[in-house]
């Protein structure tokens, strides 16, 4: 028990060590979801529907990852759709077969 006392910044530094790796991990878990979800939004309601994609894929986020949605705030959550619709767009010019996944060809 007094080592605890003596040591207590050690503990401490050792728990927000785990929750900062849990934290990045959760991040970058959720930023590769979000391709996967502006993919199925700009699918489902196209071009220039920003907002409303934003919405969609908000909402689908905050049932995917509820306890997660309560930590990050909506304007980082609206930054890191955004690196995920440019990261769209990029595969969209470059990739055939996700072009024809969104429009709907087969």
């Amino acid at each position: 028990m007094e080592w605890l006392v003596q040591n207590w910044y050690v503990i401490l530094f050792v728990i927000l060590a785990v929750v900062v790796v849990i934290y990045a991990i959760m991040t970058n878990k959720v930023k590769e979801w979000l391709k996967y979800a502006v993919t199925l939004a700009e699918k489902e309601l196209g071009t220039s529907t920003g907002q409303l994609k934003l919405r969609q894929v908000y909402d689908a986020f905050v049932t995917k990852f509820p306890i997660f949605s309560k930590i990050i705030p909506f304007t980082i959550f609206s930054k890191w759709v955004d690196l995920a619709l440019e990261w769209l767009d990029i595969q969209l010019a470059q990739n055939k077969a996700v072009k024809n996944y969104v429009d709907g060809v087969q």
